[in-house]
């Protein structure tokens, strides 16, 4: 296997940390902007080129595919060889697709000018790459925070100011200043980024970019022309097997390469991979509001929810929708440094899911929409400057921007497939209003439904994305893993920092417990960029340690011991420093307990959370309903939970105490369930029936819809007195009193007078 050393040319200075994140931010608006650059233009584009819709609608679609493809490939060649020069040719590439579409007359021009604009989306990714190896890192959070948000102020920014455009000046003009902030954005970069150290050099993966970009281009096609050709049609099915066949063979190839275009093994590490799959899933839910709400605020008002208003005010409309995305970066870097980058997408998503469920009902009026963009911003905001952070502490500063890219691109997939399913939806759930058909209300209310959905499984998918001291426990075993090195003595490596001359770099600290008491023989390890283990020592008996004979450059140094939560932090080595990190360890305490319900021991899941909500530690109980935790600090106090299916999760808080807590024992309550069929006054059973659980409180706790038998289930109830509303035509209630573990049958009839049991 080819090795490649990281530039280790001394760092050169670095101008102040706000005017890069301006910058840097400022290209990605620009760039972003190209999302919604054409859409108030999109009905006339047929006049304006003299082409038939079906052409023109390649305008839109070259943009994407084109974005597919570069997204990754750019990322891959910004870690090679500079990710600011791959900047500013992404830049470039877009201020030459300006000019043609500015230029176009023809409808095969425009698209190529598309295709240039779409190759530079690449500008986002490197940009968060770039903050990571040039800023300082207590303000990597916020800066990355804020560039990541720029992926969507340009698109809402965008759509009021080229609808501005459209409407008082000619068409063309809409190049024309993408092309001139194009310029702009490329001469900040260059009068104020500096260029990156980390390079990883390599040759370039041809045959991986080539797999990878076909099965992207592939699956977007069909996805974003299934709905013109049909779902079920051969071109469509063909486009989606090809795109399978392609990624099978992308992902057999890049096992194989010594220089991946992205590195497999690394996108399968736990905090890579559900962070991507949220990413798409969260691409999905922040796309949604953009589909939605231009529509309904251009609907005609006769439709009985329409606005009748403007494309101007559409797109006004979703301003502080971009306003929130740049206002919730201080707060999601905030929550970043306190709690951890998976904590703070755990928050975007719970926002995101509370404003697209008020969405579903407050669709009527503009300061409704403008409400419910606020909250949908502001938690797409904290969500989105958490997921770079979450790639970041995963994988090497040389396969930074290759991940953020790969990154950015899962989030495309999903804003594609919202773009696709949007589509299906509002063209089957239609009304006639002077003889044109139109997308009912119940139509968008879907779609914010389903938004909210896919937000809340972001924040599911969020729960499996490991810890701060999982990820650093896995960042040690792979270090471990990879060249065996001799541990040298702690007293010979004192000596040895100690006795160089000036210029030799060196590393000491301590490493302690946090009363400050010292951890001896705990151990040090140091990993390179590349992951590969560059040295290690053993920690005396005072606490102390000293890392020695290390070539300047960018190192991660981890501290373990039994026990005990593992520490690690990023060190760059320079001519004539000694630096200094000092470690405290948490844990050192062991709790046990043991979870049941009364009758029988249950094997639970147990989970540990400390003060700020970040879990610390979580296992499985064993089928005796037996669990211990390790690793816990001493005299903290955690919360304890326990859940098992088809039980009430029980919570306790419990302080640690000494070497063995415990036992700590949990009795579960048996949740209670409502089942039945919903028939119709004849007796036959209707399908997609809803059926509502209200409480006590008037609250309607659970809701569900009866599937084509007829047949509903209803689980998770406390014990309760609860009234069950059935509607599709005329509603219906029952009552019912639910008992712990207790299985009810209650049939309800539409059209019959209520009852009560």
């Amino acid at each position: 296997m080819l090795e490649h050393k990281t530039g280790t040319a001394a760092p050169e200075k670095v101008p102040a940390t706000g005017a890069v994140v301006a910058v840097l931010a400022l290209a990605g608006i620009v760039v972003s902007l190209m999302q919604t650059l054409v859409i108030p233009i999109i009905p006339h584009l047929p006049e304006y080129l003299n082409a038939p819709a079906s052409d023109t609608a390649w305008v839109i679609t070259a943009t994407l595919l084109a974005a597919a493809v570069a997204t990754p490939v750019m990322g891959r060649l910004g870690d090679m060889f500079g990710k600011r020069r791959m900047l500013l040719v992404s830049i470039g590439v877009m201020v030459v697709g300006s000019v043609i579409g500015a230029l176009s007359s023809t409808v095969t021009l425009m698209i190529v000018g598309r295709a240039l604009q779409g190759l530079a989306s690449g500008v986002i990714p490197l940009g968060i790459s770039v903050m990571r190896d040039v800023l300082p890192k207590e303000k990597l959070a916020g800066a990355v925070a804020t560039m990541s948000a720029s992926l969507g102020v340009g698109g809402a920014f965008g759509l009021p100011v080229a609808a501005l455009i459209a409407e008082y000046a000619d068409w063309h003009w809409l190049f024309w200043v993408s092309g001139i902030m194009g310029v702009i954005a490329a001469i900040a970069v260059v009068i104020v980024v500096p260029e990156s150290p980390e390079k990883s050099g390599g040759s370039f993966d041809y045959l991986g970019a080539v797999t990878l970009s076909g099965g992207l281009f592939a699956l977007l096609l069909g996805i974003s022309k299934g709905a013109d050709w049909g779902w079920s049609a051969g071109s469509t099915l063909g486009c989606f097997a090809v795109a399978v066949v392609l990624f099978a063979a992308w992902v057999t190839w890049e096992l194989r390469s010594s220089e991946p275009i992205v590195d497999v093994r690394v996108s399968v590490r736990p905090q890579v991979l559900f962070t991507n799959i949220a990413s798409i899933v969260f691409g999905f839910a922040m796309f949604a509001a953009s589909m939605v709400f231009p529509q309904v605020v251009q609907m005609p008002e006769a439709t009985g929810y329409g606005l009748g208003q403007s494309m101007l005010v559409a797109g006004l409309v979703m301003a502080p929708f971009g306003v929130m995305l740049l206002l919730a970066a201080p707060l999601s870097s905030w929550l970043t440094n306190n709690f951890g980058p998976k904590i703070t997408l755990m928050v975007g998503a719970v926002v995101v899911a509370a404003g697209y469920l008020l969405g579903v009902f407050a669709l009527h009026s503009i300061w409704q929409l403008v409400i419910v963009g606020v909250i949908i911003g502001f938690g797409t905001g904290l969500a989105y400057g958490a997921m770079p952070a979450l790639i970041m502490g995963a994988v090497p500063p040389s396969q930074t921007g290759a991940a953020n890219s790969f990154n950015t691109l899962m989030r495309s997939l999903g804003t594609s497939f919202a773009s696709a399913l949007a589509g299906v939806i509002v063209a089957q759930m239609t009304m006639t209003l002077g003889g044109r058909e139109l997308p009912t209300e119940g139509a968008f209310q879907l779609i914010m439904g389903l938004a909210a959905g896919a937000a809340v499984a972001a924040l599911v998918l969020a729960f499996f994305i490991p810890g701060r001291a999982d990820a650093v426990a896995a960042a040690q075993m792979a270090a471990e893993e990879v060249v065996p090195t001799d541990a040298p003595a702690a007293a010979a490596a004192v000596d040895r920092a100690q006795a160089a001359p000036v210029a030799e770099p060196a590393v000491v600290g301590t490493v302690t417990s946090p009363s400050g008491e010292p951890i001896a023989h705990a151990s040090i390890t140091v990993t390179d960029a590349h992951g590969r283990q560059t040295g290690r020592a053993s920690v005396a008996d005072d606490g102390s340690y000293a890392l020695a004979g290390l070539e300047p450059g960018m190192y991660t140094v981890i501290a373990t011991a039994a026990d005990r939560a593992p520490r690690a932090v990023s060190v760059a080595v320079v001519d004539g420093a000694v630096l200094r990190r000092d470690f405290s360890l948490e844990g050192g305490a062991v709790l046990r307990g043991v979870v049941g319900d009364g009758v029988r021991n249950l094997p639970a899941s147990v989970v540990v959370t400390d003060q700020q909500g970040e879990v610390v530690a979580q296992t499985k109980a064993g089928a005796d309903g037996v669990f211990v935790l390790t690793g816990l600090s001493d005299g903290e106090t955690v919360a304890v939970t326990a859940t098992a299916p088809g039980y009430q999760p029980s919570s306790r808080l419990v302080t640690v105490d000494g070497r063995m807590t415990g036992p700590v024992e949990f009795g579960l309550t048996a949740h209670g369930n409502v089942q039945g069929y919903v028939r119709a006054i004849g007796g036959g059973l209707l399908a997609g029936a809803t059926v509502s659980a209200i409480g006590p409180d008037q609250t309607i706790v659970a809701a569900v819809r009866t599937d084509s038998d007829g047949w509903y289930r209803i689980e998770g109830l406390d014990d309760a007195r609860y009234t069950l509303v059935a509607s599709m035509y005329e509603p219906q209630a029952r009552q019912v009193s639910v008992a712990a573990g207790e299985q009810n049958n209650v049939d309800i009839e539409l059209g019959t007078a209520a009852e009560t049991l």
